[in-house]
């Protein structure tokens, strides 16, 4: 989500005060001001919409949304409903998180019981870059440690879900390894950029 690379079209950036992975990924509330003003600084410097470097900001997507009047796409958990109504009854979504003890029913946005047996989710703790992401400052991103993990997470689900039919990332680095991701598993793989992509397509 940082390398300017990524996009083909151009980016800013804000910092979240007092954001880090930790306090952002179990859900500290009392960054919810911290992630509005960072949103007005960007609107005021001319963002025509709002995204975020880590899913587990979803928990502040409607107060976000609230206080700018731009498209707000924190997660790509927002794309679950949609991704539910791609597939047949019988498959399931696999959420690839950083986390998994912290990605909870609260963050699906899945009320109906039935379609949230069709979610299974799988988290990297424990890894290299889940380890790296915590120290300050985090050191530079391991590429091959994130697909090393999130390899053997996907190949775990899979032997236990074997009707996974769809991968959604949550983690916003995630998307670094997603064609290695796809080539491996023959499986349709969304991530963050996509939802970020489809929403600035739809923007003048």
């Amino acid at each position: 989500m940082l390398n300017p690379a990524t996009f083909d079209f151009p980016t800013i950036v804000e910092t979240v005060a007092g954001a880090w992975v930790e306090n952002v990924v179990r859900g500290d509330p009392t960054l919810e001001p911290a992630f509005i003003e960072a949103a007005r600084r960007l609107v005021a410097r001319g963002a025509v919409a709002i995204s975020s470097t880590c899913g587990f900001s979803i928990r502040h997507q409607p107060a976000i949304a609230a206080s700018v009047r731009v498209p707000v796409v924190t997660s790509s958990l927002l794309l679950l409903p949609v991704l539910l109504r791609q597939l047949p009854a019988h498959a399931r979504i696999a959420v690839l998180t950083y986390d998994s003890a912290h990605c909870g029913e609260d963050l699906l946005g899945i009320e109906d019981p039935g379609e949230r047996t069709r979610i299974v989710i799988g988290g990297i703790e424990g890894g290299k870059f889940w380890r790296d992401e915590l120290k300050r400052p985090a050191p530079p991103t391991d590429v091959a440690a994130i697909e090393h993990d999130v390899a053997a997470c996907i190949a775990r689900l899979r032997a236990k879900h074997p009707n996974i039919a769809t991968i959604l990332f949550e983690c916003a680095a995630f998307p670094a390894v997603a064609p290695a991701i796809r080539r491996t598993v023959k499986l349709p793989v969304y991530d963050i950029t996509n939802l970020c992509r489809l929403t600035m397509a739809s923007i003048a």
